[in-house]
């Protein structure tokens, strides 16, 4: 799956994007969020506060409890408004 990061997470986690394969144990957006986590300090410290980003998957708004099986795109970006 390809895992997407705007604004300041891309900063954070120093690419804008990236392919991933987790395992089969990571169901939600949460479970992917603590996975990636795991894999660098510098995804750690860009997903250290999880209340301050949205994720998306597949061009969809997303919950943390949202499955992400079959899933080709998971994106993280931080809150925006509109109008």
């Amino acid at each position: 799956m390809k895992v997407k990061y705007f604004a300041w997470l891309r900063q954070k986690v120093g690419t804008s994007e990236e392919d991933v394969s987790p395992p089969s144990d990571v169901a939600t957006v949460q479970d992917l969020v603590t996975w990636l986590s795991a894999q660098s300090a510098r995804h750690a410290d860009a997903f250290s506060e999880a209340k301050v980003f949205g994720a998306a998957i597949d061009k969809k708004v997303a919950t943390f409890a949202t499955p992400i099986a079959g899933a080709s795109e998971v994106a993280f970006f931080p809150p925006f408004t509109g109008g």
